[in-house]
């Protein structure tokens, strides 16, 4: 097998994804003609999201791919821009986005947006069983299965992707103990669905005004706090020096380091805590303390929140949030380049599984938002902070305002806590679901 992209070399991947960034956002800037209309109906977001996607199915670029040497042997391969991305560029975007943030008008957006993460929480945990019975009446095979090779342990790693994050989908693999030669079929449908999921909630974003008006949503708290990072940013805005950036940069990139390094020293002891447990089930439950990418975005987000009380705070006048916002597009086209838009046909049953399980988490969303008159934001970033974890809700936050990502990181804390007990639950009502 030699499935290799044209272009292999991480270097000229990266100068591709920022040629490309940089067409998006030249393309949106002009104020007149076909461009103007359709970034009035695609956001620029999306569109970051969705080219190097169709650059990956067209076989230029690839996350990752395989090669045959002289000997037979198979070799695999795998960029590094997501992991650089999502490693160094997102702690180092949400230091310079949080570093403004004015943490009282945060608390202040009131329990709606707890609401609506919870309720995410709560639609991916019927979804799994509903899906699975609506799918047996239709194709009982596609979710059948005996033993380990039964499609609902492997379902189960999905619900601990999709409340927590990666540390809860290992931890579901390990306790049901799904065969791991097909686990890789899961890992797609993951990608797939919740990348799909995630196209959606960004075309709302470019038309969130309207959502609002249809939810009758009272988003003044929102309005509130992007009134007073924008009013402070005014205050403090000044031409940015090459001291200021320079400065800027040393906060970030230090602040990430510093993180970097005592995450990795949490990370290894609470695995041992953790491991020390007796119970099989409490260790799983506690699993994600074990995480260094955990303790790195919440040590990260952690600083900036104390450096928000200091006067690092004004260097948000000097432009933070906007080089913030450029790491973030990065991030965006990083994660966009994973997916390969042909292979949603290779799996059709379990996608579909996956679509359908997606589709009553959005409805209940949708439902909850249109009675408590919750605003689209908390909608968004509640699914997110769910389903895409600390790495895709604070850029679906920043997407509203900077000021927001915050809002995403603190949320997506709460999904990796309660991501093993409530990927349990939907798991056992999946197995009793499973024909």
């Amino acid at each position: 097998m030699n499935n290799a992209p044209v272009f292999t070399s991480d270097t000229i991947v990266f100068g591709l994804l920022m040629i490309t960034l940089g067409f998006i956002f030249y393309t949106s800037s002009l104020k007149k003609g076909f461009w103007k209309k359709f970034y009035s109906i695609v956001p620029a977001l999306f569109m970051a999201y969705m080219l190097p996607a169709v650059l990956t199915t067209l076989g230029l670029i690839a996350p990752e791919w395989e090669t045959v040497s002289e000997d037979g042997e198979v070799i695999e391969h795998a960029s590094n821009l997501y992991f650089m991305s999502s490693r160094y560029l997102l702690p180092a975007a949400l230091v310079l986005m949080t570093l403004s943030i004015d943490l009282k008008a945060v608390f202040n957006l009131g329990w709606k947006a707890l609401a609506m993460f919870f309720t995410g929480t709560l639609g991916i945990i019927i979804g799994g069983p509903i899906a699975i019975l609506i799918i047996s009446a239709i194709s009982p095979e596609v979710v059948g299965g005996a033993g380990p090779d039964a499609v609902w342990r492997g379902l189960a790693t999905l619900a601990g992707s999709w409340i927590g994050g990666g540390a809860n989908q290992t931890a579901m693999l390990e306790i049901y103990g799904y065969n791991q030669k097909l686990y890789g079929g899961m890992v797609f449908v993951d990608i797939v669905v919740a990348n799909i999921w995630m196209a959606i909630i960004l075309i709302g974003i470019g038309r969130s005004d309207r959502i609002d008006k249809w939810l009758k949503a009272d988003n003044r708290a929102i309005e509130e706090l992007k009134e007073k990072v924008t009013s402070f940013s005014k205050k403090v805005e000044r031409n940015p020096t090459l001291t200021d950036l320079m400065i800027m940069t040393g906060i970030s990139f230090g602040t990430v380091s510093l993180a970097h390094f005592a995450a990795g020293y949490l990370g290894d002891f609470f695995s041992v805590w953790v491991n020390g447990f007796e119970n099989q089930t409490t260790r799983n439950i506690f699993t994600f303390l074990g995480s260094s990418f955990f303790w790195m975005i919440s040590l990260s987000t952690l600083a900036a929140i104390l450096l928000s009380f200091t006067r690092a705070r004004n260097y948000e006048g000097a432009g933070a949030s906007r080089i913030g916002s450029v790491f973030i597009y990065i991030l965006v086209a990083s994660i966009g380049m994973k997916m390969d838009l042909t292979l949603i046909l290779d799996n059709v049953g379990l996608v579909a599984v996956g679509m359908v399980w997606m589709a009553i988490h959005a409805g209940l969303l949708i439902l909850v938002a249109k009675l408590i008159r919750a605003p689209y934001f908390f909608l968004a970033v509640g699914s997110q902070a769910n389903v895409g974890g600390a790495a895709s809700a604070p850029v679906v936050a920043s997407a509203f305002h900077p000021s927001l990502a915050t809002v995403g990181v603190l949320l997506a804390v709460f999904g990796y806590a309660v991501g093993t007990v409530g990927a349990i639950a939907c798991t056992i009502l999946m197995q009793l679901a499973s024909p």
